[in-house]
């Protein structure tokens, strides 16, 4: 399979999505709070019990007006992202050096997000790193989001790598160019390169 930038990959499912979606469904209902930043899976509570190291925090509006203020000069797009925000939920789990003790509870997280009707845009495997359960990765991105029309209302990013999850949820009024402008902040991870695959579904 020919491998796809994420930024490609993100703006090509999302556009296609609401797209799609404009031209078979009747317009969807205006919601003031779609995305619930205090909600997780079950799973993640479960997971959260078996790491050495935990870590959550909820930024509101205030929070993340301070934020904005303090990036630099030349980061105006990413101050104009976070000004579209309503809030964002982190969660933040390390373990030993056994790994991720429970892979059936990470793809149990996947499911609950894909059971709640949010979009599942993009997954990222990035290889290279220790062999677990048959493959060798380094980790591995999921992206959902919750679309309004073209604007995103919402959006979920798990990333897992061989020690670690990690869980962030924003909610605001966005653009998916504004979704790509948020990575290395507030948690969202960064990720450069090429994807090994992506898929929509």
């Amino acid at each position: 399979m020919k491998c796809l930038c994420l930024p490609c990959a993100i703006l090509a499912a999302a556009f296609a999505t609401s797209i799609c979606e404009a031209q078979t469904a009747p317009p969807a209902p205006a919601y003031d709070n779609p995305v619930v930043l205090e909600w997780t899976p079950p799973a993640l509570a479960e997971l959260s019990s078996l790491a050495a190291v935990k870590e959550s925090f909820t930024l509101d509006r205030d929070m993340l007006r301070v934020a904005a203020g303090a990036l630099p000069d030349g980061e105006v797009p990413t101050r104009q992202a976070i000004g579209k925000l309503d809030g964002v939920s982190v969660h933040l789990l390390r373990f030993g050096a056994a790994g991720v003790p429970d892979e059936g509870a990470v793809n149990a997280i996947r499911d609950a997000y894909h059971l709640r009707g949010w979009k599942h845009l993009v997954t990222t495997s990035q290889g290279g790193g220790p062999v677990k359960n048959g493959t060798i990765h380094n980790g591995t991105t999921d992206v959902w989001m919750v679309m309004d029309g073209i604007n995103v209302r919402g959006a979920v990013i798990l990333a897992e790598t061989p020690k670690s999850v990690t869980l962030v949820t924003v909610a605001g009024n966005l653009s998916p160019i504004d979704i790509l402008h948020l990575r290395g902040h507030f948690g969202i991870p960064k990720i450069d390169g090429d994807l090994d695959h992506a898929t929509a579904r």
